[in-house]
């Protein structure tokens, strides 16, 4: 059972996220040697970034100035943090310096274009080795770098469409519902360029040389997929949402409605914890429902029976009831709801950085601990110390700042 003392009407108590203040000697982790540079733009690059921000490397953001690129990463923002940013017109002839001076510094560079803009630049992986041939390039597209879509413009959505994502998700026989933008942009887009750039690092210690790591969000998110095309190709898998065992088809994994109109969800899919929740429910003298667990034309009559039950009570009783009761339950919780849950307090899930409450750095190491989030700061904050650090004279960047090459 819960405590009594996280049980207040709140439901869990005052809101208390534990705030970071910057250590002064800067961030730690895996990857506290590595230096990446980020060229600014929107989706999963800045996650990327982020990431291995957290994980310790030295992530110089490169906002592009002058015309109308885009940016998620505002100043204090969440994509921001653990970067340092620096303004540079990439279309100027007067930015090859810098990006000779930048480049030849790095260990990793990360860009989310459509193929061939960082080629029209003059910013392409051929000549980046050139110049350093230990640099490993993290590039991510959505469509890949080839095929019929290769250069057609499109969003998280759009890329789940086209491998068979987006048709899983939703109500019965309603339209499909997009997942927010974590299947696309995030899950198969940032993190798997992160994890194929730590691969490329760890590779490097033996060859010793860069190379290209080439992530699209379509391989991405078809690969968070395999174990469903495996069920499909089972025949486990119905094509009609909300009739199967992942999707809320089935009345033992699903989220129900409680008598104060807020939800809870249930995955009590094993046969013991499905035993223990009849039992809570007061059900376990119903044979029906006890032996046919897995009868998939009895699901929906099921499923009413259970939303019956889940009504009678508020989420905070239920709580009560069924949380450490072996069941597979929770309370679906909004976003402030979360940051008081006292499982996700006890670990220090959420962190207070700069305006900002989000996700703390994940996941956690044994050694190399994971240093404090820093805050994203405005362009320009550290432009004269990293320019001066890839070897410009402070009367170079001088004249550079004032001819608007940088800012």
């Amino acid at each position: 059972m819960i405590p009594s003392e996280f049980r207040p009407s709140r439901p869990w108590g005052a809101l208390e996220v534990p705030v970071y203040v910057p250590s002064e000697e800067g961030i730690l982790g895996p990857l506290e040697r590595i230096r990446v540079l980020e060229v600014g733009g929107i989706g999963p690059v800045p996650f990327c970034g982020m990431l291995l921000g957290d994980f310790g490397a030295e992530v110089i953001r490169i906002e592009r100035v002058g015309g109308s690129a885009a940016s998620e990463v505002a100043p204090g923002g969440i994509l921001g943090r653990n970067k340092k940013v620096i303004g540079v017109n990439l279309k100027d002839a007067g930015a090859a310096p810098v990006m000779n001076a930048l480049v030849g510094r790095a260990d990793v560079l990360i860009e989310g274009f459509r193929p061939g803009v960082m080629e029209r630049l003059g910013w392409s992986p051929e000549v980046c080795a050139r110049r350093n041939p230990r640099l490993i390039f993290g590039r991510m597209t959505g469509w890949g770098r080839d095929g019929p879509l290769a250069q057609s413009p499109g969003h998280d959505i759009n890329y789940i469409s086209t491998i068979g994502l987006l048709s899983t998700i939703g109500r019965r026989g309603e339209k499909p519902v997009p997942p927010l933008n974590l299947a696309g942009d995030y899950g198969g887009g940032g993190l798997l360029l992160a994890l194929g750039i730590c691969a490329a690092v760890y590779e490097r210690e033996v060859s010793g040389k860069g190379q290209v790591v080439d992530a699209a969000m379509t391989d991405g998110a078809a690969l968070l997929m395999n174990t469903v095309y495996e069920l499909m190709q089972r025949g486990e898998w119905s094509v009609e949402r909300e009739s199967n065992l992942l999707d809320g088809g089935a009345h033992f994994y699903a989220a129900y409605e409680t008598a104060d109109a807020q939800f809870i969800s249930i995955a009590a899919s094993e046969p013991q914890f499905y035993r223990r929740l009849l039992h809570e429910l007061g059900l376990e003298s119903d044979s029906e429902l006890l032996v046919e667990q897995m009868n998939r034309h009895k699901w929906a009559k099921f499923r009413e029976q259970f939303a019956a039950v889940f009504r009678t009570k508020t989420r905070a009783a239920w709580d009560r009831q069924l949380l450490q009761k072996g069941v597979c339950y929770a309370p679906v919780l909004t976003f402030e709801e979360a940051q008081a849950f006292p499982h996700n307090r006890a670990r220090g899930m959420f962190v207070k950085v700069g305006a900002f409450t989000q996700a703390a750095s994940a996941p956690r190491f044994g050694r190399t601990t994971l240093g404090e989030p820093v805050a994203a700061e405005r362009l320009g904050t550290h432009t004269a110390d990293i320019l001066g650090q890839a070897g410009l004279t402070a009367e170079t960047v001088r004249q550079l700042l004032e001819s608007g090459v940088v800012a």
